[in-house]
């Protein structure tokens, strides 16, 4: 069964996880410093806000699965939608490691598909060969282009961040 998936920026954290504990009854499943996510079943969404300098407001939107077939599947779905299509397999970002697909809507409204397969202890993935902001977790789809070799970048997709 998949979750529909929302990431918002926010300016002040700690302002915002008191407005959303207090909106949903819940406490977040994650929270860090700069991250916070509920993972709720009534409604069944991920929910997620961080602060990390970007703008506040939406900044993407999307469908978690459960599988790699439905990741698949999913990605089929984008493809017959007629966007362009990013894949980014074992992305870190929002302290998990997960494969995804990213696209964005005519409006031009990030959707990031994704099956999340492990945790991670970072926000994003960050390492010696590429200084990045973060970007990487939410790119511009429209300066990406698939990576020539799986794994040759920590921000593969090749996105404006490197």
């Amino acid at each position: 069964m998949s979750r529909f998936h929302v990431h918002l920026n926010v300016s002040d954290l700690a302002a915002s996880v008191r407005f959303y504990n207090a909106l949903f009854a819940s406490q977040p499943t994650v929270l860090k410093a700069d991250y916070a996510k509920w993972m709720l079943d009534n409604p069944r969404v991920n929910f997620a806000i961080s602060h990390t300098g970007r703008t506040p407001g939406i900044d993407h939107l999307g469908i978690q699965v459960e599988s790699e077939g439905e990741l698949e599947a999913l990605g089929s779905r984008l493809d017959a939608a007629g966007g362009t299509v990013v894949p980014e397999d074992a992305a870190v970002c929002c302290y998990a490691k997960s494969d995804k697909l990213w696209t964005e809507d005519p409006q031009g409204t990030r959707w990031e598909t994704f099956h999340t397969i492990g945790q991670a202890t970072s926000y994003y993935a960050a390492d010696a060969a590429c200084a990045t902001d973060g970007a990487a977790c939410a790119p511009n789809v429209r300066e990406m282009k698939p990576r020539v070799e799986k794994g040759t970048s920590c921000c593969s997709p090749e996105s404006a961040c490197c």
